[in-house]
């Protein structure tokens, strides 16, 4: 008797050919320019094209050799080219953009001796309950003498950047080229702006003391991500990473407890690297506790 084949199991997630990957992937594009205009609406402001609004000083990284494509430098770097196309040439003077970027950035936020970077979703406006506990908890650290570091940006980022203000310390943001404009909130003292994703990352980690994690999305979460692995490998030493929003972030936690520690990929010291909280005072005392210590 034949057998009855056994019916496919449905995925969870459709093959997808090259034209439906890019058509997926200009949806992602156009929906985080959404999100970004939805923060600088909600935050008041209409006209989400003016950059650098307010900032007192702006670095514009780069600029004598940006190019006149809609295409960002990161997706130039990194997109494959055709195998008849010489990338040798094109590449190796990128990289002397990239040693220029990180020059620039490095002379821009060379002072910068006790920073926090705060980071966190676009799309929240203020009133709240991130937005406001985000501003004091920034307001908090500026008036412990550190220096407020964010992407620059609406949301989360303002929040942090407005309560640096408010607590008479240095606001810094540090801007990023995205395939659309990005404008800034009026809260930055200094802008910074950056063509590379892994420079800009590493202005974050190098003129930081500490990471305060807003609940946000792939952003947040790859710098999450990036500061936990350097402290893991021993890169860096001696930075807390504060997780703002128990309710947010226990999803997370509970997955690389009972997943990943449960399964042996990380350690049980791996998973202390990360401290949650929902009081600004507490996520204060979490990062000037390292720094005393």
């Amino acid at each position: 008797m034949a057998r009855t084949p056994a019916k496919a199991k449905k995925s969870l997630s459709p093959i997808l050919d090259r034209a439906s990957l890019r058509r997926v992937e200009q949806k992602a594009v156009s929906e985080s320019r959404a999100r970004a205009n939805e923060g600088q609406r909600l935050a008041g402001r209409a006209d989400s094209g003016i950059r650098a609004r307010g900032a007192v000083l702006q670095v514009q990284v780069d600029d004598a050799i940006r190019d006149p494509e809609p295409i960002t430098e990161d997706q130039k770097l990194l997109d494959q080219r055709p195998a008849t196309e010489d990338f040798r040439r094109d590449d190796a003077w990128r990289v002397m953009r990239m040693t220029g970027e990180l020059v620039e950035g490095i002379d821009s936020l060379a002072d910068i001796t006790r920073g926090v970077s705060i980071f966190g979703s676009a799309r929240v406006a203020p009133g709240d309950r991130y937005y406001e506990a985000a501003r004091e908890t920034a307001r908090n650290l500026a008036r412990a003498n550190y220096t407020i570091i964010t992407g620059g940006g609406p949301g989360i980022m303002e929040a942090a950047n407005r309560g640096a203000r408010e607590g008479r310390g240095r606001s810094i943001g540090c801007n990023i080229e995205l395939p659309f404009e990005q404008a800034s909130n009026p809260y930055v003292d200094t802008l910074v702006n950056f063509r590379y994703f892994f420079v800009r990352k590493t202005m974050f980690i190098k003129y930081s003391s500490a990471f305060v994690n807003f609940p946000g999305g792939f952003g947040t979460l790859d710098e999450l991500f990036e500061a936990l692995t350097l402290i893991q490998t021993g890169k860096i030493s001696h930075f807390p990473v504060v997780l703002f929003g128990k309710s947010y972030w226990s999803g997370l936690i509970g997955w690389i407890r009972d997943t990943i520690l449960a399964d042996g990929k990380i350690a049980e010291a791996d998973l202390a690297l990360m401290q949650i909280t929902d009081d600004p005072e507490e996520a204060t005392a979490m990062v000037c506790a390292a720094a005393h210590s």
